[in-house]
């Protein structure tokens, strides 16, 4: 476990952000069904837990020893987080959109040129990793060089690593879910019931849904 990777699990629960919904599932964009979910907008209203996201990024850049030269954000929840990182690292920042405005350039990305620069992708949560990948096909086509991609939190699931490695980018969290599950855990903020149903959720999120009658 990196350094951050607790801190920034503490500053997420610290904040709400991450809710358990075992009876009331939250459906994710990419169709799973799950009962817990991980806000990470909020984080925009509590400036302290933000910093500690943000120098997380900080440091991960280091660690990682990436050269880049623009940092990017995914339409809309990675944007404020691009935006604060690529400001305190004093580089340009980009975003993409989910798809392309129907008028002027009809380009997704909208900040400035990416053509030949590296570009790391900043994201705010990875589940099936779909809309990250879909934002580094967009920079690509704009002749953007595209290795890496950060993220607050994933949840670790198989078809995302699969998905980033047959696209050739190297993801990099945070935290993972897991994690806060832990940090969670140990602080009395989940019951071993509800450990026990996150849990079984994570080892088959695709099923889950089924075994307990939600679909």
């Amino acid at each position: 476990m990196t350094d951050y990777a607790a801190s920034v699990a503490q500053a997420l629960l610290d904040i709400g952000a991450v809710g358990f919904s075992p009876q009331k599932p939250l459906t994710f964009k990419s169709g799973l069904i799950s009962p817990v979910y991980v806000d990470n907008r909020r984080l925009i209203y509590w400036p302290e837990q933000w910093r500690t996201v943000i120098q997380g990024f900080q440091s991960l850049l280091i660690t990682a020893k990436l050269d880049l030269d623009v940092i990017a954000g995914v339409e809309t929840a990675g944007i404020p987080h691009a935006s604060a990182l690529a400001f305190a690292a004093r580089l340009p920042s980009v975003f993409v959109r989910k798809q392309a405005k129907e008028h002027g350039t009809r380009s997704r990305i909208e900040g400035g040129s990416v053509s030949a620069k590296r570009v790391v992708l900043i994201e705010d949560l990875v589940t099936t990793g779909g809309s990250s990948l879909s934002g580094v096909d967009a920079l690509r086509a704009e002749g953007a060089l595209v290795e890496h991609c950060l993220a607050i939190v994933s949840y670790g699931f198989h078809q995302s690593v699969k998905a980033f490695d047959e696209a050739g980018v190297h993801l990099h969290v945070l935290t993972t879910f897991p994690i806060i599950l832990d940090v969670a855990v140990g602080q009395g903020k989940f019951a071993k019931e509800q450990q026990a149903v996150i849990l079984d959720w994570l080892a088959d999120p695709e099923g889950w849904a089924g075994r307990h009658g939600f679909v």
